[in-house]
C-alpha cells in the first residue's frame, strides 16, 4: 500500500473511532435523563424500576389527599380507573391541584412501590388531560369493555 493511502486510511479510522466514542458518551448520558412515563397499573404491575425517575400520571382519587399540619408533607392517590397509586410529594402543590384531577408527578418509586415525587404537574384548565393520562385512562376503559363483553357472552 501506497504511503499517503496509508496515512489516509489511519486518520479515516481514527476520526470513525472518535466519533464513535462521541455518539457513545452521548447515548449513555442521555439515557440517564430519560423519565419514561408509567400508569398506577404498570406500577402497580412491577414493569417501572424502583430508584429511577420517573413519571406517573393518573386521576387524584376522591378523599386521598392527606396533608400535613407541621410541614408541606402531602400524600395523596392517583389512579387510572385499574390500579392505584400512592404519591408521597414535600412542597408547595399547584394551584390547580385538587381531587378529580389529573395530575403527573415526577419522581422515585421506593422499595414500597410508592412514588417519592420531586416535582407534581397540574392540568392547567377543566378540558385539558395529560396526553399520557388520557391513553392510559382510555385503554382502561377500553380493557373494562372487552371484558364486560367477554363475560356477557
Amino acid at each position: 500500500m501506497h504511503p499517503e493511502r496509508k496515512k489516509r486510511l489511519g486518520l479515516i479510522l481514527l476520526v470513525v473511532f472518535g466519533v464513535g466514542v462521541a455518539v457513545g458518551l452521548a447515548l449513555m448520558a442521555l439515557s440517564q435523563n430519560i423519565n419514561l412515563f408509567y400508569t398506577p397499573s404498570q406500577i402497580a404491575q412491577g414493569e417501572a424500576p424502583e430508584q429511577t425517575r420517573i413519571r406517573a400520571g393518573g386521576m387524584v382519587v376522591d378523599g386521598s389527599v392527606v396533608r400535613s399540619t407541621e410541614n408541606l408533607d402531602v400524600q395523596f392517590t392517583v389512579t387510572d380507573g385499574a390500579e392505584q397509586v400512592v404519591v408521597f410529594y414535600s412542597g408547595i402543590l399547584p394551584d390547580l391541584f385538587r381531587e378529580g384531577q389529573g395530575i403527573v408527578a415526577l419522581g422515585r418509586l421506593d422499595e414500597n412501590r410508592m412514588l417519592i415525587a420531586d416535582e407534581v404537574l397540574a392540568k392547567h384548565d377543566e378540558e385539558y388531560m395529560p396526553p399520557e393520562v388520557a391513553q392510559a385512562m382510555s385503554k382502561v376503559n377500553q380493557m373494562k369493555q372487552d371484558a364486560e363483553a367477554a363475560s356477557s357472552y
